[in-house]
């Protein structure tokens, strides 16, 4: 299977986000590309105020371009994640994996919020985003995939319930800070390949998008046994990798670390403050 990620520098102006977003990924299903992810935030990247006023619900004008182009050109489409905008007013950074015929296959809500204080700048996702609580996989033709975003990357739990699950690709649509993706960007993607013995295709958002926003870059697809088989160079781009899946196959064979779980023999710890 040949899969791509697309590597987007979205901003505020949404306009200019979806014809870069629709270019690329026209130009990576000429390639055969069967399944095309793009990035976290791909249709608006900004502020906070620039998010809620930019939020859309499943329905509206960014995810429906998706769907036009996922069915007109007969792709598997993830479309990375956007700032869906509910009912109650509240929004949640969600993802949504489209199939060949325009339809949803797949929505997925951001589990771990980014709450965080990282290069000087004071990251607080979950004051305007409310966090998913579903766990969800999909199948891509005859590929089980889960679904994932960004920070997700940092929690190995979710990674193994998925594989446990039968998931044999992960994506991870990202827009991964340049403060951490120098040191932990790669080595993240590569463990979560390895310890679950799965592709992982992770479209990041790549430079800057005022006000605070600097994103790695670096788009990368892994295979199962941590091999970086594609990475993005700067800039807005679009990278291509072959999904040997009959090698993953003798991989969980003759390796089958997942089948030697022993779930019997893991208890949770409590919680340090719960302890006397």
């Amino acid at each position: 299977m040949r899969v791509a990620a697309v590597q987007l520098n979205s901003t505020a102006n949404k306009k200019r986000n979806l014809e870069a977003a629709e270019r690329l990924v026209r130009e990576a299903a000429a390639t055969g590309g069967a399944l095309i992810a793009l990035p976290e935030k791909w249709n608006l990247l900004g502020s906070s105020e620039d998010l809620l006023a930019g939020s859309e619900p499943l329905d509206g004008p960014s995810l429906n371009a998706a769907r036009i182009w996922a069915k007109e050109l007969g792709v598997h489409l993830l479309a990375g994640s956007i700032t869906e905008l509910h009912e109650d007013g509240r929004a949640s950074n969600t993802s949504v994996l489209i199939g060949p015929d325009g339809s949803d296959l797949a929505t997925y809500r951001k589990i771990h919020m980014f709450d965080v204080d990282v290069g000087g700048v004071y990251y607080r996702e979950s004051d305007n985003e409310d966090a998913g609580d579903e766990i969800v996989t999909a199948a891509v033709d005859d590929l089980l995939a889960g679904l994932t975003v960004c920070y997700d990357l940092r929690f190995p739990e979710l990674y193994r319930i998925l594989a446990v699950r039968g998931a044999r690709l992960i994506t991870v649509p990202s827009a991964f800070t340049t403060t951490t993706g120098r040191d932990h960007w790669e080595v993240l993607l590569r463990a979560r390949a390895i310890e679950n013995q799965l592709f992982v295709i992770a479209p990041n958002q790549s430079g800057e998008a005022p006000p605070h926003h600097d994103s790695y870059g670096h788009s990368m697809i892994v295979d199962h046994w941590g091999v970086v088989l594609a990475t993005a160079p700067d800039g807005e781009c679009f990278i291509t990798a072959d999904l040997d899946l009959a090698a993953q196959e003798r991989a969980r064979e003759t390796l089958p670390s997942l089948a030697n779980r022993r779930p019997d023999a893991y208890v949770w710890p409590e919680p340090l403050e719960a302890r006397a």
